[in-house]
């Protein structure tokens, strides 16, 4: 994922993908733009929007940076999930 200045917002755009062991594999959501517009909203906090691509629609998400951290969570409906990226060079 590649995050990045979008107007007065941050989007990503998914750039590499893995399989459960670590290895990259060849993806057909590569190249779409999964965060969208997300706009801070203080304290290192975000909301915006997120693609999810094995459901193919978006949906409202947030996100809150620490560090080298970045926590991304979303709901959909009644059910909502997380996850924590970790910042690579």
């Amino acid at each position: 994922m590649n995050v990045y200045d979008c107007g007065n917002a941050v989007c990503g755009k998914i750039t590499r993908t893995f399989n459960s062991q670590g290895q990259e594999v060849a993806a057909a959501s590569v190249g779409h733009k999964v965060i969208r517009n997300a706009t801070p909203t203080g304290n290192g906090k975000y909301e915006g929007r997120a693609w999810i691509p094995a459901h193919q629609r978006e949906y409202p998400a947030g996100m809150t940076l620490r560090g080298d951290r970045m926590t991304v969570r979303g709901c959909m409906g009644p059910v909502c999930m997380s996850q924590n990226w970790t910042r690579i060079q």
